[in-house]
């Protein structure tokens, strides 16, 4: 299939991001801009709503509304309000870092990482928050953290360190601790730099590329199997969503960006749509 990602909401964000597929409509973020975002391709609805601080994802909880990651950190966020309530902070004691990407794997568990707000010093880490419980994952010490990512099974983490341009994988067990981290990929030089990944649903890895003007999705392995180009170069994470989550809409990001640079690429900022042949999977619920 030929893949060509169109817009289909021209926001402009600064740095989109988190995108999730729930209840028929796109949610995802804008950090820089402290904002949450709906879209509704059925209707073309559109909605924002002003958060507190940056926020890296939000995803949905069962009780209803979502678990929202903020700089400060975990809150829940009420969209029929607008309301941020705070859950649990993390890290109190690294106020330069901010939550930046997560995922909710089958068993309801909150996967999420931290980082260096200044995309520098190697301060962030993975974290588990499992029906009000945080604990550190073990994976540390990286200055960009993204993902993770969790395979349909439930039983195989993916997690990125952007700055090293590399995907790493590890084991969960039933009681949420992880395995031994191993290497699936590393992205070559000037390929771009891994941002947010996602499983579909054989497991395969799809990964943005900021500043490498594509998608990739690469088997559990690590093999190349697809590339999708767009016309702006930072992709930052994809969700799959419609009626047969067959349509993968993809978050990107202007920041830092010269007049002139965006000048040659007005699209950016943008959140884009294209079709896939292998869907992707329902978000599950965060366990409360």
């Amino acid at each position: 299939m030929a893949a060509e990602p169109q817009v289909v909401w021209d926001l402009a964000a600064e740095l989109g991001e988190g995108p999730v597929w729930v209840d028929e409509a796109v949610w995802f973020t804008d950090i820089k801009k402290h904002q949450v975002h709906r879209f509704d391709p059925a209707s073309g609805d559109k909605r924002s709503w002003d958060a507190p601080e940056q926020i890296g994802f939000v995803l949905p909880m069962r009780s209803g509304g979502f678990v929202a990651g903020l700089q400060s950190g975990l809150h829940r966020f009420d969209p029929d309000s607008g309301e941020f309530s705070l859950l649990r902070e993390v890290e109190p004691d690294r106020p330069t870092n901010r939550l930046n990407d997560g995922v909710v794997d089958p068993s309801g568990r909150l996967w999420f990482g931290t980082m260096d707000n200044g995309e520098k010093g190697k301060s962030g880490s993975f974290y588990r928050y499992d029906r009000g419980e945080l604990a550190h994952s073990g994976i540390s010490g990286i200055a960009i953290t993204n993902g993770p990512a969790v395979s349909p099974d439930g039983r195989t983490l993916n997690w990125v360190d952007t700055l090293e341009r590399t995907i790493s994988a590890c084991e969960i067990g039933e009681d949420g601790t992880l395995g031994p981290s191993r290497l699936i990929v590393t992205i070559e030089e000037g390929g771009g730099n891994p941002d947010g990944p996602t499983c579909d649903a054989e497991g395969c890895i799809w990964i943005s590329l900021y500043g490498g003007w594509e998608a990739r999705r690469y088997l559990p392995s690590g093999e190349l199997l697809q590339r999708v180009r767009f016309p702006v170069a930072n992709i930052t994470k994809i969700a799959f969503g419609g009626p047969d989550l067959r349509t993968a809409y993809a978050t990107t990001a202007r920041q830092k960006m010269s007049p002139e640079q965006i000048a040659r690429q007005p699209q950016i900022g943008h959140l884009f749509a294209f079709p896939v042949e292998v869907p992707g999977l329902p978000c599950p619920r965060i366990d409360n």
